[in-house]
C-alpha cells in the first residue's frame, strides 16, 4: 500500500492550506471556492422556488424588511453579497440559508414567530450560517472524513463481509462521533452570530428565548446525540449565556437610532 502515505501527506497539505477562521474565532476546514458554492446555492434556490409556491406579497414584504435591517449592519464584505429572501407556502416550521446569500422562510415558521424580533432570530441565525462559511466547512469535513475512512479501510486490508461490516461500523461512528456533533457546533455558532447580529440591528435579543419556547411547544425532537441540531433546551441555555453581551449591543443599537419597524401581516 505504498500509495497510502503520499495520499495521507497530500490530504494533510490540503487541510493545512484550507484552514480559515470563523467569525467566533474557531478554526475551519474550507476546501471549496466561494464561486463553486455560490453557484450551487443559486441552483438549489432556483429548484426550491420551482418546488414550492411563494407566499403572498405581505409576507414577502415582512421578511424582506427584517432581512434588510439585519444585512445593513453586516461588515461591508458580507453586506455586499446578493442577499435574497423568499417566503414559501409550507406548514413546516422551517427556514434555510444557502451559499451566496439565498434565504427561505416557510409560512409555518411565520406562524410560530410571533413578532419581528422572533423572526429576526431566525433570519439572523440563517445569515450566521452564510457568513461563517458553514456550507463549505460541512462539505469539506464530509469529504475529508470519507477520505480518512477509505484510507483506513485500504490500510487494514478490509475485505469480504467482515470488512464491510467493520467499515459500516466505522462509518456509523464517523456519523455520530464527527459529522453530527460538527453540525450541532454549526447550529450553536450560528445562534451566537445571529444573536449578536439581531442585537446590532436593533431587534430585541430576548425574543430569541421566546421563539425557542414556542418551538418547544410546537413538537418533539430526537435526542440531541443523534440530531443535527442541539435540543431546544440546549439552544436556550447557549443563548442565555450570551444574553448580557447581546443586551449591551442592543442598547447601543437603539441609542444609535436603529429601531426597525416591520409590521407582521
Amino acid at each position: 500500500m505504498r500509495w497510502i502515505r503520499p495520499l495521507a501527506v497530500t490530504a494533510l497539505v490540503l487541510t493545512l492550506a484550507a484552514c480559515t477562521t470563523s467569525p467566533t474565532g474557531r478554526q475551519q476546514l474550507t476546501l471549496m471556492s466561494d464561486a463553486q458554492l455560490n453557484e450551487m446555492g443559486r441552483e438549489a434556490f432556483d429548484k426550491y422556488q420551482q418546488d414550492l409556491p411563494a407566499a403572498g406579497p405581505a409576507a414577502q414584504r415582512y421578511a424582506q424588511c427584517v432581512a434588510d435591517a439585519l444585512v445593513a449592519v453586516l461588515p461591508e464584505r458580507e453586506r455586499n453579497k446578493d442577499w435574497q429572501i423568499r417566503v414559501f407556502e409550507s406548514e413546516q416550521a422551517n427556514a434555510f440559508a444557502l451559499p451566496g446569500g439565498y434565504m427561505g422562510v416557510n409560512t409555518g415558521l411565520l406562524a410560530i414567530a410571533e413578532n419581528q424580533d422572533q423572526l429576526a432570530t431566525v433570519v439572523a441565525h440563517e445569515i450566521g450560517h452564510v457568513v461563517a462559511n458553514h456550507a463549505n466547512e460541512r462539505v469539506s469535513t464530509h469529504t475529508s472524513t470519507q477520505l480518512a475512512l477509505s484510507v483506513l479501510g485500504s490500510a487494514s486490508g478490509m475485505q469480504g463481509q467482515g470488512g464491510q461490516q467493520l467499515m459500516g461500523a466505522l462509518g456509523l461512528g464517523a456519523q455520530y462521533g464527527i459529522l453530527l456533533p460538527f453540525s450541532r457546533r454549526h447550529e450553536s455558532e450560528a445562534d451566537v452570530i445571529g444573536l449578536r447580529l439581531m442585537a446590532d440591528a436593533g431587534f430585541d435579543p430576548r425574543a430569541s428565548l421566546h421563539l425557542w419556547e414556542n418551538m418547544s411547544a410546537n413538537g418533539g425532537q430526537p435526542p440531541a446525540w443523534m440530531s443535527t441540531h442541539p435540543s431546544h433546551g440546549q439552544r436556550m441555555q447557549g443563548l442565555q449565556a450570551q444574553m448580557d453581551s447581546a443586551m449591551s449591543r442592543y442598547e447601543q443599537a437603539r441609542q444609535a437610532g436603529r429601531t426597525p419597524n416591520c409590521p407582521r401581516p
